[in-house]
């Protein structure tokens, strides 16, 4: 029979890390759940919606948590009302007990509040994940990463493996690589100390989910790998997703070597110009805009005969190689600006027809993004 006492804040705040797992809408009523388990040593939190699980730890021994454990044991309870009625209580400690039935006693200051909850054993088994010779990254890195790719990955579920981000690492090199095969982003870090050689394809919204829950003040995680799993651990977070099966494309053909035009802009200057032409090609029949590039003048385009147009010329820094008119969807350039960690980025043509490429203006960066232009009349 469950006995604590907690600081609410904390309890709290390891409550929504891990109700980012929890789905209200599942399919599996238990995994509205939220599990809690308590030891000697602490009190465990685990959540899951079947594709990503959480399990978060607060520890006896931290000393914010104000942690009393006056008994053990584990239950069951309803996931967003019970948070709701945790963040609702006044006091700024609140004891939780366990009365009979599976029920709950909450108290904080005047306040008591009874809650129905379920047994422990009905929650499903996370599958364990070999917790042996993890890769550690640094959070902030990882995190980078992830803000770098993941936005590429598409959000159709007609070819599954392209809702995912496709990690490769050999020899030290780490490859990360998202495409919607409209667009495609690229980023490679050489590793310090690399573990073992792996090729997985991460689903995209479990990465964005991740970037949510380890903050900046977690400086390393550590990575883990199954067949189908994989774990990222910090201390007192475990984050368990499921990796996607299937073959990924082979990306690496996609990207050009030789270009007829390169441009260098500043990558706010042009970001901005961008955001003014999508507000207009946003009505055009194609949501389109058009690039020119004449006599040394880089210029956009968009006519919307039902709003009105955008004729601009584009501040740049250096234009090289022939001139060139090409059409592209602005919301993917806008977004791989966003994604460019640098003042000035480089982008290279090769026809109106053919991808065209955005690289960060810097030496020894290696990040490269792909659009796909529009053909159009």
């Amino acid at each position: 029979m469950i006995h604590f006492s907690i600081n609410k804040a904390v309890f709290l705040q390891a409550l929504n890390t891990t109700k980012r797992a929890i789905s209200s809408k599942n399919a599996i009523p238990v995994l509205s759940t939220l599990k809690i388990e308590v030891s000697k040593e602490g009190i465990g939190l685990t959540g899951s919606n079947g594709q990503i699980s959480i399990e978060h730890f607060i520890s006896v021994q931290e000393e914010n948590a104000g942690l009393l454990i006056s008994s053990t044991g584990s239950i069951l309870l309803e996931a967003s009302f019970f948070i709701n009625v945790v963040s609702s209580l006044p006091d700024i400690v609140l004891d939780l007990k366990e009365i009979e039935q599976k029920q709950v006693l909450l108290t904080s200051g005047k306040s008591e509040i009874t809650l129905k909850g379920k047994e422990a054993e009905l929650y499903p088994r996370l599958q364990e994940v070999a917790a042996t010779k993890p890769l550690v990254l640094e959070t902030k890195l990882l995190k980078d990463i992830i803000n770098e790719t993941a936005f590429a990955a598409s959000t159709q579920e007609s070819r599954p493996i392209l809702t995912g981000v496709h990690f490769v690492l050999t020899d030290g090199t780490l490859k990360t690589v998202a495409t919607d095969s409209h667009r495609m982003s690229q980023r490679k870090i050489q590793l310090d100390k690399a573990g073992d050689n792996f090729d997985v394809v991460i689903p995209s919204r479990s990465l964005r989910e991740f970037t949510a829950v380890f903050s900046d003040e977690i400086e390393t995680v550590e990575v883990f790998f199954s067949n189908n799993q994989l774990l990222f651990r910090s201390q007192h977070i475990s984050f368990y997703t499921r990796l996607l099966e299937g073959t990924y494309p082979d990306t690496d053909r996609l990207i050009p070597k030789d270009f007829n035009t390169t441009v260098i802009f500043d990558t706010a200057n042009l970001r901005h110009a961008m955001e003014r032409a999508r507000l207009l090609s946003n009505a055009t029949q194609n949501g389109t805009v058009k690039l020119e590039i004449q006599n040394g003048v880089v210029s956009a385009h968009v006519n919307s005969p039902e709003v009105g147009k955008v004729n601009e010329e584009l501040d740049i820094l250096a234009v090289n190689g022939e001139d060139l008119m090409i059409s592209f969807n602005p919301t993917y350039l806008i977004d791989a600006l966003k994604a460019v960690g640098n003042e000035q980025v480089k982008i290279s043509f090769i026809s109106p027809i053919r991808p065209f490429t955005l690289v960060p203006n810097a030496e020894g960066e290696d990040f490269i993004q792909l659009i796909t232009p529009v053909r159009t009349n």
